[in-house]
């Protein structure tokens, strides 16, 4: 029965089985250093995985924080857009609000949020989202001033107005209707021209003519 025992060693680290022999009585040839017994190393022992899963759980920690960094960077890159120092020309924006401070549009280096802009046109709730054509008051990027909504092809027309130094004339699809108060007066597509009012006064310096196929009087 052989005497022979092997124990465990840590070497730089590895742990390491080594194998211990003792000396042999019937070699002669054997010196008295070697009979004091030899160590024989033999291949070291894998690691316990404690050590590898700790580290790959700290490196793909890491990797996650780096992720999440970039990202927040890159976020904050996007959203610290600077408006150009000076826009000249006209740039399409959009329209975002119209409320009591004028009228809130978006364009081409604004912050998300838009600026506050002065109109050429009247502006209602009903056209936001509309693009917009803006020029900018001293080429300020502060101070954009909306000149008129863009055409687009195919669009039912609006209320059209031309007016020169002779003439003024409004056209629309359906009907116009001027209104005051409690008095109207309402042209229709049909023909029909509606007068309304609590008190109708008629009144010419020649001759007041009333004329149709046919009159009716109350």
């Amino acid at each position: 029965m052989s005497n022979d025992f092997s124990s465990e060693f840590l070497v730089e680290g590895v742990m390491t089985k080594a194998f211990v022999q003792p000396p042999m009585e019937d070699d002669a040839s054997r010196t008295s250093s070697e009979d004091d017994g030899s160590v024989i190393l033999l291949e070291p022992e894998e690691a316990s995985g404690e050590g590898h899963e700790g580290e790959e759980a700290d490196a793909a920690a890491e990797t996650l924080l780096d992720l999440v960094l970039a990202e927040a960077a890159a976020r904050s890159t996007a959203a610290a857009v600077t408006l150009p120092e000076r826009v000249d020309g006209i740039l399409v924006g959009r329209l975002e609000e119209v409320g009591p401070a004028g009228a809130r549009v978006v364009f081409p280096g604004s912050p998300a949020e838009g600026v506050i802009a002065r109109a050429m046109v009247p502006l209602t709730s009903a056209e936001v989202g509309a693009e917009v054509a803006l020029m900018f008051e001293g080429g300020s990027p502060q101070r954009p001033v909306v000149m008129g909504r863009m055409f687009v092809p195919g669009a039912a027309p609006g209320v059209q107005a031309q007016v020169d130094t002779e003439r003024v004339e409004l056209a629309a699809e359906k009907e116009i209707v001027l209104r005051c108060g409690k008095s109207s007066i309402t042209l229709t597509r049909a023909g029909k021209i509606i007068i309304r009012g609590a008190y109708v006064l008629t009144r010419s310096s020649g001759v007041n003519r009333i004329q149709g196929g046919s009159v009716q009087i109350n």
